[in-house]
């Protein structure tokens, strides 16, 4: 428990520093106000890592990886889903907003895409650019190759991996890496063998790794299941994906 406790107050003191590089981003919807944060180096031309955070909004592991992403030469922009306004207060209510959208497929794929048309306002290489998302965000990852945006990659990380069964499958242009921890029970058999039955329907490029051991929050240093060794691997499974598609 005392490791864990550090562990989780050198998290901490490590996304406030990070968030201090991070600039923030109105943008709009509609009349919704939406808040997103992108690194230090906008307006450079480099290749762009659109963050889709997750089911809490925007949160320290979004900023975490969006700093670290930095230093390694991307423009990294953490997208707001929810608007201003509607940030979930605790579990309850970011499992009702999120399962709103993850119900309204289309509403989530806009604001993706509207995102995505920030972090190209932002100097993003339009020709290199990738998506990752955690948990709902992961969701979010899978939704982008659905709607076939002009993106090199999707990183799906502890991510939902159900569609509704009503959803035909359709043809997927982007490359697709899911992180997935064995031990994630919202991951069932079915879900799993439906999405590789789409992925392989819809001809993808894709990949799965599995971490063992591990529980549905695993890369989130704030978790109690937090698994140290496997988050770091996943995070190298990254790293190395996205120096494939946008390198």
């Amino acid at each position: 428990m005392k490791k864990f406790i550090l562990i989780t107050a050198i998290a901490g003191i490590a996304a406030s520093v990070s968030a201090q590089n991070l600039k923030p981003v109105a943008y709009k919807d509609g009349d919704q106000k939406l808040n997103g944060l992108v690194t230090s180096n906008a307006g450079k031309k480099l290749p762009g890592v659109l963050i889709l955070p997750a089911w809490k909004g925007v949160d320290d592991e979004a900023r975490t990886a969006a700093a670290a992403l930095e230093k390694k030469g991307y423009i990294a922009f953490i997208a707001d889903i929810y608007g201003e306004g509607n940030i979930p207060a605790d579990n309850a209510a970011a499992a009702k907003i999120a399962g709103s959208y993850r119900n309204d497929y289309a509403r989530y794929q806009k604001r993706i895409e509207l995102a995505l048309e920030q972090l190209k306002k932002s100097g993003a290489d339009v020709e290199k650019i990738a998506v990752i998302g955690y948990c709902f965000g992961g969701t979010g990852a899978l939704e982008t190759a659905r709607a076939n945006f002009p993106v090199k990659g999707v990183v799906s990380i502890h991510g939902g991996l159900a569609k509704d069964s009503s959803r035909t499958n359709g043809p997927l242009s982007t490359k697709i890496l899911i992180e997935n921890p064995a031990e994630d029970r919202s991951v069932t058999p079915e879900a799993m063998n439906a999405l590789i039955k789409e992925m392989n329907e819809g001809k993808a490029d894709w990949q799965i790794i599995t971490y063992a051991y591990s529980k549905h929050t695993f890369t989130d240093p704030k978790s109690q299941d937090y698994n140290e060794i496997m988050a770091k691997r996943a995070w190298e499974h990254t790293l190395v994906f996205l120096g494939e598609v946008l390198k």
